[in-house]
């Protein structure tokens, strides 16, 4: 199998598909309700490469699966479900620090699908790359 460095570059044609793809799945999440646990007096978070996460999954057994994963699932794991859209439009905002969502953490980069906190995807004033393109981050 080779490695990411060995990947070749995908031609036009493939990076529009794949845009074209997020966007369907950005969509789809926009709309969707996911359950979002609660740790510590709110949202379950995890802090890593300078963003803070929000966790959020799609459905009770791929919260389990994760669950599973951290060894927690002999603990009682409350949540709130939480529309896409406000996680990506109201609690991105209000985080105070660069912040994305993950959906489905414990699914493998096969099926868990990651929302950073970049144009098209967050609020233009909270995307990180919003200052590279001429915006004034907040």
């Amino acid at each position: 199998m080779p490695s990411l460095k060995e990947a070749p570059e995908p031609t036009e044609e493939e990076a529009a598909a794949r845009r074209r793809e997020f966007a369907v799945l950005l969509e789809i999440f926009r709309d969707t309700a996911v359950l979002v646990p609660l740790r510590d007096g709110g949202w379950l978070t995890a802090d890593f490469g300078g963003i803070r996460w929000i966790l959020a999954f799609s459905d009770e057994p791929a919260l389990s699966r994760y669950a599973l994963a951290r060894d927690e699932a002999d603990r009682e794991w409350t949540y709130q479900t939480v529309l896409g859209a406000r996680l990506l439009d109201v609690a991105v905002p209000e985080a105070g620090v660069p912040c994305g969502v993950a959906l489905d953490a414990a699914d493998g980069a096969e099926h868990a699908l990651l929302l950073p906190p970049v144009t098209g995807i967050v609020p233009d004033a909270f995307a990180l790359d919003h200052a590279q393109q001429g915006g004034t981050p907040r």
